[in-house]
């Protein structure tokens, strides 16, 4: 036979040995479940294929299933189970069996990290919000929705934090998973772009075309400005022609999602981030973070004092809802007269209220809604207040203050602090390692786009924006490390 040939066979042996056939029936098995559940509408007959995949992946080859569920992600639809209970598919069953594959993992010794990373600050600090959200539970109002939350956030720790720093090892590893959601991404804005192209792209009915993956178009046009940084620096990371070409298109295609999500938060977000990139340069981070703190902190005591947060109430002569024209929503935004601002100030104050009677523990995790009609006041309702969609404060760290008190919106915000500080020292330390200082780059830009849009809206429990939230935490730790080695290397003791 000829020894081309011969080498062909023994090539394709290799690449096709029983662990991967093995691995690769499997992920065949829990797709065929999926596609079956999701015609059917019985989520049930996707337990199948999730049981076997979730026993006998994690002893082959578990990290292919972390880049399937980063490609599937932006495909997520919710689903109503038995009751109340709903579940994302294949998003949630996914992050289920990694979940169970990198604790598994972690018994079995297959994959190991240093001590310097398990006590690392942005390891340590979202372990000490998990406990004190556990401890929350015996004062909550509802606690087995708390339960429940609790038992959610084990399978975001896990697989996003958790599991990323045993998958990425080196720094040109991150744009492996970073190529794979960017191309699910923009699979996704080609769906929603025929969609909305076929209603000429109005403003009135971006909502419809992002259905039924995305709950609505602040999800949507949120996952599409968190992958920006990812992309941008990605496409300066690649080193031939044609993967740059690549990047480069998925960039663009991004960007269109973006600019025709016309979601106010997402499209602010980047040149906010982009400010954030010369605060780090310029090495203000620290000063930043005391100044807003501070004008933060006289501003609620001006507003709390007194009778002085009655000034905000809505006068309903002048609010309007601008759902056909978006020119004429962000004059009403500029001009706080629209409707979805003045419906996150009713929320707020009725948060602020919350706080204001359990400030210790809150009112336990998950419970904001319905809780916070208790605390509402009538003069700052809106016609948006019924909250058919029952969705929370329209602030997440306000929110972790009504549910959670005053030591778990304390932890939340050290872990941004923290976050944050981290990424302006390794971005200086990484000046002769281009590579580690695009993954820090990247990570710090994406994760200051997910704070900025908690301002507004609670997202760190959203698939989409959650995995990328614990993700960003994992590379920074994971970009000390990198550094640490190689300090270690040129200056040995």
């Amino acid at each position: 036979m000829n020894p081309s040939v011969n080498e062909l066979l023994h090539r394709l042996r290799r690449s096709f040995d029983g662990a991967k056939l093995l691995f690769t029936g499997f992920v065949l098995v829990l797709l065929a479940s999926g596609v079956a559940a999701a015609q059917q509408q019985q989520p049930v007959l996707l337990l199948p294929g999730l049981l076997a995949v979730g026993a006998l992946v994690a002893l082959v080859e578990w990290r292919w299933l972390y880049y399937l569920l980063f490609l599937l992600l932006p495909f997520t639809q919710e689903i109503g189970l038995v009751g109340n209970m709903r579940i994302d598919l294949p998003s949630e069953p996914l992050m289920l069996a990694l979940t169970a594959c990198v604790g598994m993992a972690l018994l079995l010794r297959n994959g190991q990290l240093p001590l310097r990373e398990w006590t690392h600050p942005l390891v340590v600090i979202p372990g000490l919000m998990f406990l004190w959200t556990a401890v929350g539970i015996t004062c909550s109002v509802d606690k087995v929705k708390s339960f429940k939350y609790l038992l959610a956030k084990t399978w975001y720790i896990m697989p996003f934090l958790i599991g990323t720093l045993l998958v990425i090892r080196r720094p040109s590893e991150t744009w492996r998973f970073v190529a794979v959601y960017v191309a699910g991404a923009c699979l996704s804005v080609f769906y929603v772009a025929v969609r909305h192209a076929a209603n000429d792209f109005s403003f009135q009915t971006v909502n419809g075309a992002v259905h039924p993956f995305f709950r609505n178009h602040v999800i949507y046009s949120t996952m599409l400005a968190l992958l920006v940084p990812f992309g941008w620096l990605g496409m300066q990371a690649a080193r031939k022609g044609s993967a740059r070409l690549a990047w480069q298109l998925g960039l663009g295609v991004l960007l269109f999602g973006l600019l025709t999500s016309y979601t106010r938060a997402s499209l602010l977000s980047l040149p906010i981030a982009g400010l954030f990139y010369l605060i780090i340069r310029l090495r203000l981070t620290r000063t930043v973070l005391a100044t807003a703190t501070v004008t933060l902190a006289l501003a609620v005591s001006y507003i709390a004092s007194g009778d002085n947060y009655k000034a905000f109430a809505p006068n309903y002569e002048r609010i309007t809802f601008n759902g056909d024209n978006f020119g004429k929503h962000l004059t009403a935004t500029y001009n706080l007269q629209d409707v979805s601002g003045m419906e996150r100030i009713y929320r707020w104050v009725a948060a602020a209220r919350m706080v204001a009677e359990k400030p210790l523990m809150g009112s336990g995790a998950a419970t904001f809604y319905p809780e916070y009609k208790r605390y509402t006041l009538k003069s700052f309702r809106t016609f948006l207040s019924d909250n058919p969609e029952k969705s929370t404060a329209h602030n997440y760290f306000l929110l972790q203050l009504a549910e959670q008190g005053v030591p778990g919106f304390l932890l939340f915000v050290s872990l941004v602090f923290t976050a944050l500080l981290r990424a302006e020292s390794l971005y200086h330390r990484a000046r002769q390692q281009p590579e580690v200082r695009r993954v820090v780059l990247a990570a710090a830009l994406s994760f200051v786009i997910i704070v900025f849009h908690l301002t507004l809206n609670e997202l760190v429990e959203v698939d989409r924006i959650g995995s990328i939230f614990f993700l960003c935490l994992a590379l920074l730790v994971r970009a000390e490390s990198w550094l640490a080695v190689s300090e270690a290397a040129a200056n040995p003791t």
